[in-house]
Order: C-alpha cells, then sequence, then structure tokens
C-alpha cells in the first residue's frame, strides 16, 4: 500500500511572478498544480480560502481582470507551485482577449511539463459551460488529471447541492479515470480538506 503523500502547508504560499506569457513564466521544473475557471467562478476566493489570506489571489467586482498567469510558491520553495490562471469566458471580455487568453491556456496546458494537476472551478448553479467542456478536452488530451470544485455551494440549499454534483459526475462518467469532482465554498471553509488532499497527492 503506498505511503500517505506529505501534507504541504498552503497557508505558506507566496506570490513569486506574473507572466502574460508561457515563455516568461517560472521555469519548467519542479511541480505544480493550476487553477482554471470562468471570470466569475470564484477562482480568487478558492485560492484565498485554501492558502488562508485573505489577498494572495486578487478578487475584483469586475470578473476578468486576471489577465497574467500568476505563480506562488509553497513551503518556501519555487520548485513547489501554485498557478492562477486567466479566468476565460466572461461577456463583457473583448472577443479578441477571450482568444489571446484561449491561446495562453492551451500553450499552457499542452506545454508545461512540470503541471500535475489542474483544478478547475464551475459555478454549482451553472457547471460544465462551453469553456469548461473546452478545458476538459484539453486536459484530456493531455492525460492531466482535473478536480473540479463547484464553487459558491453555499448559494444553495444541501438537497440542490447535492443533485447538481450528481448530474456533473453523471454527465463526466467517460472521463471518471481522470476526473474528480466535489463541492466547495470558500465563504464558509467547506470542502477545503478533500482539496488540500487531492493537492498534496499531485504535489508529491
Amino acid at each position: 500500500m503506498p505511503a500517505s503523500p506529505q501534507a504541504l502547508n498552503y497557508a505558506t504560499a507566496r506570490f513569486m511572478k506574473s507572466a502574460p506569457t508561457l515563455a516568461q513564466c517560472p521555469p519548467d521544473s519542479g511541480a505544480e498544480v493550476a487553477f482554471a475557471g470562468r471570470s466569475n467562478a470564484g477562482k480568487s476566493s478558492a485560492i484565498n480560502a485554501l492558502t488562508r489570506q485573505k489577498a494572495l489571489a486578487r478578487t475584483s467586482r469586475t470578473p476578468g481582470r486576471t489577465q497574467l498567469i500568476n505563480s506562488f510558491s509553497l513551503m518556501g520553495n519555487e520548485a513547489l507551485r501554485l498557478i492562477d490562471l486567466p479566468g476565460y469566458g466572461y461577456a463583457k471580455v473583448p472577443d479578441a482577449v477571450k482568444r489571446e487568453w484561449q491561446a495562453h491556456l492551451s500553450d499552457y496546458l499542452y506545454q508545461r511539463q512540470s503541471l500535475r494537476g489542474l483544478v478547475l472551478m464551475m459555478d454549482v448553479r451553472h457547471p460544465l459551460t462551453e469553456f469548461d467542456q473546452l478545458l476538459l478536452g484539453f486536459a484530456d488530451e493531455r492525460d492531466l488529471p482535473v478536480h473540479i470544485l463547484l464553487t459558491k455551494a453555499d448559494k444553495l440549499k444541501k438537497g440542490p447541492a447535492n443533485a447538481s454534483l450528481q448530474k456533473v459526475r453523471h454527465q463526466l462518467v467517460e472521463w471518471e479515470d481522470l476526473v474528480t469532482v466535489q463541492l466547495f465554498s470558500a465563504l464558509k471553509k467547506d470542502g477545503l480538506g478533500t482539496l488540500s488532499e487531492r493537492l498534496d497527492r499531485w504535489l508529491a
């Protein structure tokens, strides 16, 4: 039976750099996990909840502000990283900007050798949008494991939230060898333990 992975302290996360392109990201060595999602899916809030820091990842009243690939080190080790990818798919962002973001996302997901897994954020009330499925397709082509957070679970009562979880699992049954799904609330800090355990496995 394999040994349990070392539990990492995500509160040690520290900002490293912001990069407009893959070429300007930190060296492609070590291990990293990337966070992605629609611009209004609560990605920054989830990262801040995980790291127990109020403003590590910038949240904005105007979704779509994160246009850079942001890197954070863990445990004082720049070879262990969390990556905050640009939010995508927000309607008020110009089409040309959307296309540029998608190009950077696909470059990153296809080419980054140190990438161990992708955390994909979806609003529990509006999961599996066209953009979510595009990203799942990228991950599938590379055999990259994906852990889905159905965010803002506090916005629904327990019954409807669990119904949404089961519906998403059913829709992704063909990808069950690569994809795992959980409910998550950054506001209530619900689901942090499950998320941390998944990241520990990937980054070990």
